[in-house]
């Protein structure tokens, strides 16, 4: 995905985000102290960041890797007030997000928006965090090991 470069981010913000590529984010993520980021994810700017990470997903979808899976993700993200559940659907080769689920999860996973943040932005392993208990996950545990794979995760 081609995201126009601007000057480096240093500020973590909405408008910092949709500037700014994978490689990008994934770096300002892990550069940002995780009490910025709880504290920028409990203000207004909670759903603005949230969909803008969720809709990427389907542009850093890896097809390939998915061969013929059919799955319904639900992400559930809790914070000090909100909770916002994002769905993501795998099937015929394709990815799509919505912030309405309407299907039947194959899996539901729950964790804080910043855990989330430090998973996408490749600056978490997810399986420590499950085992920690930061990550919740119901259902189908086998995708949910998998799921990282399904996707071109920046390194950061």
């Amino acid at each position: 995905m081609l995201i126009p470069k601007g000057p480096p981010m240093t500020e973590f913000n909405t408008e910092s985000l949709s500037s700014i590529g994978p490689k990008e984010f994934a770096q300002l993520v892990k550069s940002t102290p995780d009490a910025k980021l709880a504290e920028t994810l409990a203000s207004d700017a909670r759903g603005k960041i949230l969909d803008e990470v969720f809709n990427r997903m389907p542009s850093l979808f890896r097809a390939e890797k998915a061969g013929d899976a059919q799955a319904v993700i639900h992400w559930i993200i809790t914070g000090s007030d909100a909770s916002n559940t994002y769905e993501t659907v795998i099937e015929n080769g394709a990815c799509t997000v919505t912030n309405e689920p309407a299907r039947e999860p194959k899996l539901a996973m729950t964790m804080d928006a910043v855990t989330f943040l430090k998973v996408v932005a490749g600056d978490g392993n997810p399986m420590m965090l499950f085992m920690t208990g930061k990550i919740k996950a119901k259902g189908d545990l086998a995708l949910a090991a998998s799921i990282a794979k399904l996707f071109d995760l920046p390194k950061a």
